[in-house]
Formats: structure tokens, sequence, C-alpha cells
């Protein structure tokens, strides 16, 4: 089937003292307060409806969080909605009982209580925080914001700018949608929506100024969009892939890949002719391609007569290097979903008595066994390794559909993708796998706890596509 069918079809139809960096600021505490509550946002600009939105701090998205790498951070997080929620800090290398899993890692946030929420992020980069509570429902309503880790030096940029991109699913009048967890989305591509907002809007322009360099960070918040962007007239250097610095390399045929959960930071000369505008375009999904926004110069003078001579490379996290030599290997097997090849325990196929995912049951598998829901108290762990083995991970997608595999806890080094290295030294917490694709990964288990592996597809996760793995 092909991008655009799928799309139109589916929107139819224990505690750990986790090892910190040596840091001059280790006796700093950053505190921070965020409420949740519900709110209003107008999603398509300032003349357009108001849409009943959750919200962190009254804002959609959250406030910019901007926290130093190494530095001990205290975030209270009070619960001003009718039910649960936890807030996961995705991406981060944090101790277990504050990742945000309700059930497996912490108790959930009740209803005018509040959770404080403490670590010392050991890499820069950026990272963003969301529900992992009732997850299609709280963030396909608003609840997402940015968690940028400042380097300790700062980056030699002229200026730094996030895009935090959320995909909306709204009906007329600018209101939500109802039908959260169908079964077409829960079987198929997840809840794909029809607008989409760059921080909380929909910006027809984003001014620049001719000759100078950008840092921009974009991640995608969406609840199931995949996004392949493109800077008409720009070279985009990506040096950042899900906070972690890679190899910094433009990217293949100039589109930049972005699933759920995923982030990218690149740098980019800003060498286009003063008073002249540029589109930069999302183009993934086959004839439904839409400007998401333009880059608008100034009509002044260039910044500098040249490139800015300063090195695009940024410096490297305290990533531990994989002992691939001694690794213990494990896989995982992604299986179920309409036209999956196969069918789940219980539940019918494509012809069966029932659709995948409908009423609640399970679409989706890992090596046979679904997990639905966001995760809880008991659940049976895949695999279990010990304190400080390198685990050498296997991801093998049989199913027909496009899945973002999100690991808690841990940076990956991608390794190879169907039996090709992957380039560019790319370490991800969340992998983009493509229908029948084999992904090899490694990471060094220095982390005790339960945690959680998962399709970032909301949908996807809450129909079963979730998993736990044991470090003692």
């Amino acid at each position: 089937m092909s991008r655009r069918g799928f799309v139109l079809a589916a929107a139819d139809i224990a505690a750990a003292t986790f090892v910190r960096p040596a840091s001059s600021r280790t006796s700093a505490v950053n505190e921070r307060r965020i409420k949740i509550a519900p709110g209003q946002a107008q999603l398509s600009g300032p003349a357009g409806p108001h849409t009943p939105v959750w919200t962190y701090d009254g804002k959609v998205p959250g406030p910019t969080l901007r926290l130093r790498q190494g530095e001990l951070a205290r975030i209270t997080v009070e619960n001003g909605l009718d039910e649960d929620t936890t807030v996961h800090w995705h991406g981060i290398r944090l101790p277990n009982t504050m990742d945000g899993v309700p059930g497996l890692t912490q108790p959930p946030i009740r209803p005018g209580e509040s959770f404080v929420y403490e670590f010392t992020p050991p890499d820069a980069g950026t990272f963003w925080y969301h529900p992992h509570a009732n997850s299609l429902v709280q963030l396909g309503r608003g609840l997402a914001g940015a968690l940028i880790l400042e380097e300790v030096e700062p980056v030699a940029v002229d200026r730094d700018l996030l895009w935090l991109l959320q995909d909306w699913r709204l009906a007329a009048g600018g209101q939500i949608a109802p039908g959260f967890g169908s079964a077409m989305d829960a079987a198929m591509s997840g809840r794909v929506g029809n607008v989409v907002t760059v921080n909380g809007t929909r910006p027809a322009y984003q001014n620049v100024k001719a000759g100078e360099r950008l840092r921009l960070r974009l991640a995608n918040a969406s609840l199931a969009r995949i996004m392949a962007l493109r800077f008409e007239g720009h070279r985009p250097v990506v040096v950042a892939i899900d906070g972690q610095p890679c190899d910094p390399h433009e990217p293949e045929e100039g589109r930049l890949l972005l699933a759920p959960a995923m982030r990218i930071d690149v740098i980019i000369d800003m060498q286009g002719d003063p008073g002249k505008r540029y589109a930069v375009i999302d183009d993934y999904y086959d004839g439904l391609s839409y400007t998401l926004t333009t880059l608008a110069y100034d009509n002044v003078p260039p910044l500098r007569a040249q490139p800015f001579d300063a090195p695009v490379r940024l410096p490297g996290n305290p990533l531990p290097e994989p002992d691939l030599a001694r690794a213990e290997r494990q896989e995982i097997v992604l299986q179920g979903g309409m036209m999956g090849g196969g069918k789940l325990k219980g539940v019918g196929g494509m012809m069966g008595m029932a659709m995948p995912g409908m009423n609640g049951t399970a679409a989706w598998a890992i090596n046979g066994i679904s997990m639905t829901g966001d995760g809880h108290s008991g659940m049976t762990p895949q695999f279990t390794l010990k304190r400080g083995a390198t685990c050498l991970l296997t991801m093998r997608n049989e199913t027909a559909w496009w899945h973002p595999m999100h690991i808690h806890g841990f940076s990956m080094s991608v390794l190879s993708r169907n039996g090709s290295p992957v380039p560019n030294r790319t370490w991800q917490d969340t992998v983009l796998m493509a229908p029948k694709d084999t992904v090899e990964c490694a990471f060094v288990a220095d982390n005790p706890g339960d945690w959680m592996l998962h399709c970032h597809v909301a949908d996807h996760q809450m129909a079963g596509l979730m998993t736990v793995f044991r470090v003692t």
C-alpha cells in the first residue's frame, strides 16, 4: 500500500543511582515547577478558533526547559487534570525511579497531587517531555514540551532555534476530533492528523538573515505523523540525532526524516538572497506534500561576506562505548497489524472474525507477547541484562507498517540496517524501522531497573507494541 493510501485509510476510518559525569556545577540545583491543566490554544493562528487542549503551564507546547549538562534538576509537577498522569523525560539517561512510567517506575500522579522529579542529566542535546499515562489521549490533546540541555561551552552559532512539531486531528470549529484509539488507527498507521503546528501555531514564515548560521533543533511530538523535511535552496548539516552528536553530514536526498519522538539538530548557513523566501516542505506521504513554513530573508545586507568558518561538529557526550566482542545478543521481533502476514493469538487476521485492535484487543506483539497500555506493575521482562554488560540488540520488523522504536534509559549505537553499516556514528533513543527492516543496535547496560522499549506511534504502543527489559 502507498503511503498516501494508508494515511488516508487511517485518517478516515526499583530505585537506581546513576553514574553522573564530573562537573563543577553538580552542587547547584535548577528548580522548576510545572502545572498540568486544561487550557485553550489557537492552533491556526491569532485569527483562528480556540481549541480546548491540555497544557503544561497553560501553554501548547509546554514551556521550553533549558537546563545545563551535569547540573542537578529538581522539577515539581502538579496535576490539575481529572485523571492520572506522569512525565517522561524522553531520551534522558536518568535514574529508573524518575522515568515517569506509571506502575513500573513510579506511582501515577493523582488529580490534585504533585510529584518531584530529580535527576542530573549527563548529556547535552535536544530532548523533550510528555506524559506516559493515557498517552494517546494526553499527547493528542497537547501535552508535550522541549527539554534543552546546554553544552558546557556554548556552540558557535548566531542563533539557536527550536521547532517543536505537533500533528493534530481537528474537526469543524477547531475542536479536537473524537475517536482516540479507533481500531483502524490502532492496526494501521496510527492517529495521523490534518493540521501540523510549529511551536503551537501554523507560522507563515521564519525570519532569517543572509549570512547567519543557525542551529535548528527539530523535535517531532506527533502521535503518529512521520515527516520528511526539505529546505529549498539550503543545505542543512545534521550534527545530532536524538540529542546525541554524530559525524556532521548532509541528509540523504536533502530530506530530514523525522519520526514521532525523534529529534534532529542541524546547522544551516543562511546563503539565500536578502528579501527572498524559501519553502520548508514536508513531502513524506505520497501526494500529500505541504509547506510547513517559509524562510523569509530580511531585506538587509548579509551578516557576513563569507560563510561562518567555525567547525560544525558538536562536543561529544559521555556515552559508554559498547564492547561488541563480548556483547550479549538479544532479539525482538515486531508482529501484527493489518496486512501483517500473521495472526496474533486470539485475534483474527484481516479476513478473521475481528479486526486487530477492535474493542481494546491487541493489534501488535513483540516476540509473540502483547503488552498494552502505558505500563504497569508486574510486567514480565522480555530479557534481563547484568549491569555493565554490552547488549547487541537486533530488531526485526515483520509488519507492513513503520515503527519508531523508543528505548527508555539508554541511547543506542545504531550499527547496521538490513546488513549495511549505518554511517556517521549515530546514537539514537528512537529508531525508525521501515516495513521488513532489520536493525542492529548496541548499548551498555549501565543503568539498573525495569525499562520500557516500545513503538512511539501512540496507537501502536497502546495496542500491544511494547515490552520491558531488566538491568540488574
